[in-house]
């Protein structure tokens, strides 16, 4: 049995209802065609942004990571504050001239149309800007009253580099960081995300609303009209951890069986936020399904190439569908995960019987938990054909 790879799959049922919680340009829920029919779609950029939201909300704000333009201004911050705070104590004109050297060697701001922000968005992690801080060694005050050429040969005996290429908090270690201009930054992202799509045909509709005017007491008419555009779906959400990938970007074992536990909780429990003022989308998921492999990740979106036509609603039949699929991919590739988990919501016989009993969500992570522990400490994950969906 392999163990230089282990996939943790997460397939995902969940229905929303009228709602438009990723548009397009002209404010159109995103779509896209598949199996002829026209389906719902979530860019999977707009469910890693979700995820990462939800994935903060575990952690303490320290252990946090950041997606910003504004690399200088936050070091430049910490600069500023105190030594007895995690700082520098440096005046504003300082910091935030030593902040500009300490990034030059990155060559992020090259490019950038304003002096206090990078060429691009920028993901780091919190601990990383005070990592630089420390780097300094108590020299802040020293180094800021150099002369710029002085200053930037002084700068370049610091490892800057390195400190931004080390430490990485969990969800740079999950979703990775592309840096053009020096790939010695670069990480490989540990998770994939599909982009979600609704296992039936959709058709968007439009909601006409009008806004009145309290204080006018003259005119009954509408203040303001409108219009906003809305679909409602049942989707098949799917992403693919690597747990190797996210043990190299972390390098703890600990860290990295608490990290899968948190995103797979986190991914599950997330929701774009578009117009959610406006619909009040936010649902929980009709499945949770978790394939753990070690061959290849399989996306199992093919269930639905066929639209589904439920008569009394469509979440049992796409449960059904899905079942089905990962039974006929594994009997004809061979390739059977090695453990299946699952946790539902729907009731019913023919549910039960092609996937058997569901796990309540938290025994679920908590069996996560112990896989993920077990192939760390360098147990074979043997097949467990009684978890399989169908068995």
């Amino acid at each position: 049995m392999s163990r230089k790879h282990l996939f943790v799959e997460v397939h995902i049922l969940q229905s929303l209802p009228p709602s438009n919680v990723n548009r397009d340009d002209s404010g159109t829920p995103k779509q896209a065609v598949y199996g002829g029919a026209r389906r719902a779609r979530v860019s999977s950029q707009a469910w890693k942004r979700a995820t990462r939201t939800e994935y903060a909300r575990q952690v303490p704000e320290a252990d946090r990571a950041t997606r910003t333009k504004r690399i200088a201004t936050l070091l430049a911050q910490r600069l500023v504050q105190p030594a007895d705070q995690g700082g520098a104590g440096l005046t504003q004109e300082q910091a935030d001239r030593l902040a500009a050297a300490l990034l030059e060697p990155l060559g992020i701001t090259k490019s950038a149309k304003k002096d206090d922000q990078s060429a691009y968005l920028l993901f780091f992690g919190k601990k990383q800007l005070d990592a630089l801080v420390k780097l300094l060694d108590g020299r802040a005050a020293e180094l800021a009253a150099l002369g710029n050429e002085e200053l930037k040969s002084e700068v370049k005996k610091l490892a800057v580099v390195q400190t931004l290429s080390t430490g990485h908090p969990a969800e740079v270690a999950l979703f990775g960081r592309m840096v053009a201009d020096l790939p010695t930054l670069n990480v490989d992202a540990s998770v994939q995300v599909a982009h979600a799509l609704s296992t039936h045909a959709v058709r968007t509709e439009f909601d006409y609303y009008t806004a009145v005017d309290d204080e006018n007491t003259e005119d009954h008419g509408a203040g303001m009209i409108g219009t906003v555009e809305f679909n409602s779906s049942t989707l098949y959400r799917y992403a693919v951890l690597g747990v190797h990938q996210l043990r190299d970007n972390l390098s703890d074992a600990d860290e990295t069986r608490e990290t899968a536990v948190r995103f797979v909780d986190a991914f599950a429990r997330s929701m774009p936020t578009g117009h959610q003022n406006s619909f009040a989308h936010r649902t929980l998921p009709h499945l949770v399904l978790l394939t753990v492999r070690t061959d290849q990740p399989v996306n199992l979106v093919s269930a639905y190439e066929e639209p589904v036509t439920g008569v009394t609603g469509l979440a049992a039949e796409s449960m059904v569908r899905l079942a089905d699929e990962l039974r006929a991919v594994g009997d004809t590739w061979g390739n059977k995960p090695l453990r299946t988990l699952v946790t539902y919501t729907a009731e019913g016989d023919k549910v039960t019987e092609v996937f058997g009993s569901s796990l309540p969500f938290p025994a679920l992570l908590d069996s996560v938990n112990a896989l993920v522990g077990e192939w760390l400490d360098g147990g074979a994950l043997a097949p467990a054909e009684a978890s399989e969906a169908g068995a």
